[in-house]
């Protein structure tokens, strides 16, 4: 038993190789039926690829068959011929339920690539690309059922199986009804499709009918020609259920779900002075020239949409919230510093970070005033769906040549970061009022949990030149505000100076509340940036969020250190129920270069 349990292993390899050379042959031959229409001179390589597999088929093909002759003239002995039975039962089972699983995952791959074309006004070329990019669905099927196929095959001669002939005419009967069943499906949704609201719910409660029919058919018409028809067997059910949540979980925490959609599409516009926009497609930099002698500013942070159903409630709120601040203050530009999203996971039940941008960039379109934001450390978490790479294009593809109101760089510099940029606020006769630095304070070094980054040097040398630059420009040191995400280790001295009583420092307002057990949560590692700006004496202001409960103001060094106030409802246990730390920021650039800040918090406008 021991050496016939070894050579039937060898045998099963050999036969998973067949099923998967005849899965990727099945996608090597729609292939080649694609470029025979579309690149035939690229047809010849898929054939050639097509008779290398077949080639590869045939061979392993005659093996098997070879070693079932040698086996035949054999006398394997009682144990041997039972042991033979009791595995082919198990494959003919899976390969009857498997038959039906390849007809239902047929249909509903061409049910999908239907809709698609039909209710999608999908180009040729956008159809053949989402057929190429689902052949899994059709290949996994394919590979199980020649493999569970042959290998029932095989075990069935090594036993004389005496229920051939019924097991057959099942496996036909099976096949031929699962075939009929999917046809008439197809053809309903093909047919009906113009008139049928949802479709893809056809197809699934007729998927849901389906199953229902095939476990019936398990249950009372198998046992006809298997032993042991129904085996439970704990281990296997328990890994394929944990399998299957673990599956359905991952699907369920990365899907665009745009619950909120209804209530960004009933905002009223709230709208601006009109101030015209400029960018500069060679620096990147976008310009706004103020109408009016005051240019206000609305300084958001720390939103955390977390863009799924069970954060809907905390969305719908921190929408909300979003809206009465901008309504209340009519600012001509609002600045985000950072975790618009929270792609969590366990903590919003989401791991989605494109949806939550792309509803407020509808938000804010529809509101109808020009935005910028900073990075946060949760806008590209690791397991979240886009990364950083997929997350800037999302954002181009929403900046203000599509919307009108983002303006987010299309050219950034090439240094550290995600998105550093340069916006210039200019008064009506062309001259430099403000130049505002959105600066990534990046996310985590990696060296473990929480253990965040900082502003680099070369983010920091960057600054430095553009300060310089308009400096040259403008005959004088030009005004400039600085935004980020995480705060800078001078705001945690600026604090700690503050608790000792320090006339170093100058307070303003606000209070750090933060629950941690360091009230200023920033890097360990210094950054070069505030040093730099107390040098060049043109930033006079920093702003940053990151801290939830925190929202004092002191300046330290001749620089403003201002912690925003923060809008979240979801990332930290409890803080829906708090209010005294949310609101918002309004900045007012007065036309002779001075400017004022007061808080607005939430509590007092609604």
């Amino acid at each position: 038993m021991k050496e016939l349990k070894k050579e039937l292993r060898v045998q099963s390899r050999r036969v998973y190789g067949i099923a998967f050379l005849a899965a990727a042959g099945f996608n090597q031959l729609v292939w080649l039926l694609y470029d025979l229409f579309t690149a035939p001179w690229y047809a010849v390589l898929m054939l050639l690829t097509l008779a290398v597999i077949s080639a590869g088929i045939i061979i392993l093909c005659r093996k098997v068959a070879a070693e079932e002759r040698a086996w035949a003239a054999e006398d394997c002995g009682e144990e041997a011929v039972w042991y033979f039975r009791t595995m082919s039962e198990r494959y003919a089972k899976r390969t009857i339920n498997g038959t039906a699983l390849f007809f239902a995952a047929c249909s509903f791959f061409l049910a999908a690539e239907v809709i698609f074309a039909f209710q999608g006004n999908s180009k040729p070329a956008e159809i053949a690309e989402n057929i190429f990019a689902n052949m899994l669905v059709i290949q996994a099927p394919l590979f199980l059922c020649v493999k569970n196929l042959l290998l029932s095959g095989v075990l069935r001669k090594r036993c004389g199986y005496p229920e051939k002939g019924i097991y057959q005419r099942h496996l036909k009967g099976v096949a031929l009804f699962s075939g009929v069943y999917w046809l008439a499906v197809l053809l309903t949704v093909y047919l009906f499709i113009d008139h049928i609201s949802r479709p893809v719910n056809v197809m699934l409660v007729t998927g849901v009918f389906f199953a229902g029919l095939i476990l019936l058919y398990n249950l009372k018409l198998r046992k006809k020609f298997i032993t042991a028809n129904i085996v439970i067997n704990r281990r296997r059910i328990a890994v394929f259920l944990l399998m299957a949540v673990c599956i359905s979980g991952y699907q369920f925490l990365t899907r665009d779900t745009w619950y909120t959609q209804t209530y960004i599409n009933s905002i009223p516009i709230v709208g601006d002075h009109g101030d015209p926009v400029v960018y500069d497609e060679r620096t990147g930099v976008y310009t706004i020239t103020s109408s009016t002698d005051d240019f206000r500013i609305l300084h958001l942070t720390d939103i955390h949409l977390g863009g799924s159903l069970y954060s809907y409630q905390k969305d719908m709120k921190a929408l909300r919230a979003c809206y009465a601040e901008i309504e209340h203050t009519k600012p001509d530009l609002v600045v985000v510093t950072g975790d618009l999203t929270f792609p969590m996971g366990i903590m919003s039940l989401s791991l989605n970070n494109s949806a939550p941008v792309g509803q407020f960039a509808a938000f804010m379109r529809n509101i109808g005033i020009p935005w910028c934001f900073t990075y946060g450390n949760h806008d590209t978490e690791g397991m979240a769906v886009m990364s950083k790479s997929d997350l800037n294009d999302l954002y181009k593809s929403l900046s203000f040549k599509t919307s009108g109101t983002l303006l987010y760089p299309y050219v950034q510099p090439a240094i550290t970061g995600r998105n550093n940029q340069l916006i210039k606020v200019r008064n009506s006769d062309g001259t430099l009022n403000t130049a505002l630095f959105l600066i990534d304070s990046n996310s985590y070094t990696g060296e473990g949990i929480n253990v965040y980054d900082y502003i680099h040097d070369d983010q920091v040398d960057w600054y430095a030149e553009e300060v310089k630059r308009m400096n040259m420009e403008e005959g004088h040191t030009v005004n400039s505000m600085v935004f980020f995400h995480i705060p800078l280790k001078e705001y945690r001295t600026a604090y700690e100076l503050y608790e000792e009583g320090s006339s170093e420092v100058t307070y303003f307002f606000g209070e750090n509340g933060e629950k941690m057990i360091d009230k200023v949560c920033c890097s360990d590692y210094p950054s070069s940036l505030f040093d730099r700006m107390v040098e060049l004496g043109s930033t006079k202001a920093v702003f940053c969020g990151h801290d939830h409960y925190n929202n004092m103001s002191l300046e330290y060094k001749g620089i403003r250190l201002t912690y925003g106030m923060s809008i979240d409802y979801l990332a930290m246990p409890g803080i829906e129920d708090d209010t005294e730390q949310r609101g918002a920021e309004l900045i007012t650039l007065h036309r002779n270069g001075s400017w004022d800040l007061r808080q607005i918090p939430l509590v007092e406008i609604e």
